[in-house]
């Protein structure tokens, strides 16, 4: 750090890096997942505790800068322009209380890491489908995981969290708190979260991974996927991705080049009941790939493999009371193979356990399905037409969004986008929540919630 830079911030006192542009480092604290755009703060703090977090926030309040988060950078939606940004993925420390079945953890911990972590203890935690994913993140935004379907929302196994707010103070919240509740699905509207304390569940293993199927049956895949469904006790979920892969040398020679549908199945239940649910799946016909058995939940990534490597990408989604048949034609004809755009479609069944919950700000829970579709973007690409074009064809079955699958919207769609993740009343409330709390929308480098003038 410069000398300028230590007279910029004066009296803050943080025990992590500091950079300024131009410093050594800077460039790589900066970085995250998505590479389509960036953070350009005018000062990044590398908090390794809550102190550290507290000061950035405070050090911000006092010159009336925004401030900005990142733990890994997936979740990244609007580029923070100067203010201070505070990274935590330093704060990595996990402990695990068996007997509670609860783990805390701090804000930059990831996904694979909490999983290996509870797997000692034959627990699990509610995490998605990617290892790299920082928890808190995804949290904040409901969470929406592998075995959905039987234990719901993330969000909702949440029993306390720690939050510096605008003010610079440090608040430790459960459920009985008022910000509690607005925290959990809005992101980081309200504050910085420092650590959380979050339930567990007793699954060691699963059934589960991937079938996957060449062109000539993606509509049927499709069409049977979504008759499948309907069928399916709470204890399996199950999503279905349509992708072109390209014929380049990384991707494993049975796909490259293909347009293919791979239905990704988790399952917690004994093989042999696994097998006979997904019969009519196997009897779409012959597959390219297919690795359903059982594994151990530390391997449970396998059944999605995410792309592991940052790259560039803008996404949309629609959450839907229902999948038809008219729907899925609509979403085909703007998708499929010259089709207006090209894009990685997945489709992720709902219901279950993600009806029940409340409290957390995580709403539109009636929905059965939600779309996403996740184009790629270059760099400053930030709002693809294409995703616009997606959300009309299927305006007519949408009921809402899901916002921790919004990346890149653009500014205006974006705000019509989060408004509609929640229901009218639960966004008055939030509204009101950061008006109290964040009146100066401090925290305004993510789905903003502003606050009322």
């Amino acid at each position: 750090m410069t000398e300028n830079a230590t007279q910029t911030i004066d009296s803050a006192h943080f025990t992590g890096p500091v950079f300024t542009p131009g410093d050594a480092g800077y460039a790589e604290e900066i970085a995250g997942f998505q590479t389509a755009y960036t953070h350009r703060p005018a000062l990044v703090v590398g908090a390794v505790h809550a102190e550290d977090v507290r000061a950035a926030v405070e050090y911000a309040a006092r010159r009336g800068l925004p401030v900005a988060v990142q733990a890994t950078g997936h979740g990244l939606s609007v580029a923070a322009d100067r203010g201070v940004l505070i990274t935590t993925g330093r704060m990595d420390a996990i402990t695990v209380d068996p007997q509670a079945r609860t783990a805390r953890i701090g804000a930059g911990v990831r996904a694979g890491a909490l999983v290996e972590a509870a797997a000692r203890h034959g627990l699990a935690p509610l995490n998605g489908s990617s290892p790299s994913v920082g928890v808190v993140g995804y949290v904040l935004g409901g969470g929406l995981g592998l075995l959905a379907r039987e234990f719901g929302y993330a969000a909702d196994h949440v029993r306390s969290l720690d939050l510096v707010t605008a003010d610079g103070r440090m608040r430790t919240l459960t459920p009985a708190d008022e910000l509690f509740g607005a925290v959990l699905g809005s992101g980081g509207n309200f504050g910085v979260v420092t650590g959380l304390e979050l339930g567990l569940v007793p699954v060691a293993e699963v059934y589960g991974g991937q079938l996957i199927f060449d062109t000539p049956l993606v509509d049927t895949a499709l069409d049977t996927w979504r008759e499948w469904t309907a069928t399916l006790p709470d204890t399996l979920t199950s999503t279905v991705a349509v992708v072109t892969f390209p014929d380049i040398e990384p991707v494993p020679e049975p796909l490259r080049g293909r347009h293919v549908a791979s239905i990704r199945i988790a399952f917690r239940g004994a093989a042999e009941e696994g097998e006979r649910l997904v019969a009519p799946l196997r009897a779409i016909g012959e597959r390219l790939r297919g690795d359903l058995r059982t594994m151990p939940y530390t391997a449970s990534h396998t059944i999605h493999s995410d792309p592991d490597f940052p790259h560039a990408y803008a996404a949309t989604n629609a959450l839907l009371a229902e999948l038809t048949a008219d729907g899925l034609a609509a979403l085909r004809a703007m998708t499929a193979p010259g089709g207006p755009v090209e894009a990685v479609v997945d489709i992720r069944h709902l219901g279950g356990a993600l009806r029940g919950g409340s409290g957390v700000a995580v709403d539109h829970r009636e929905a059965e399905y939600v779309v996403r579709v996740i184009t790629a973007a270059g760099a400053g690409d930030a709002a693809p037409a294409g995703l616009a074009v997606v959300r009309e064809a299927l305006a007519p079955w949408t009921i809402g969004h899901s916002l921790n699958f919004l990346y890149g919207a653009g500014a205006a769609a974006g705000a019509a986008q989060t408004e509609a993740g929640y229901a009218p009343r639960t966004y008055a409330r939030l509204v009101a929540a950061k008006a109290k709390y964040d009146p100066h929308n401090m925290f305004r480098f993510n789905r903003n919630i502003a606050p009322a003038v």
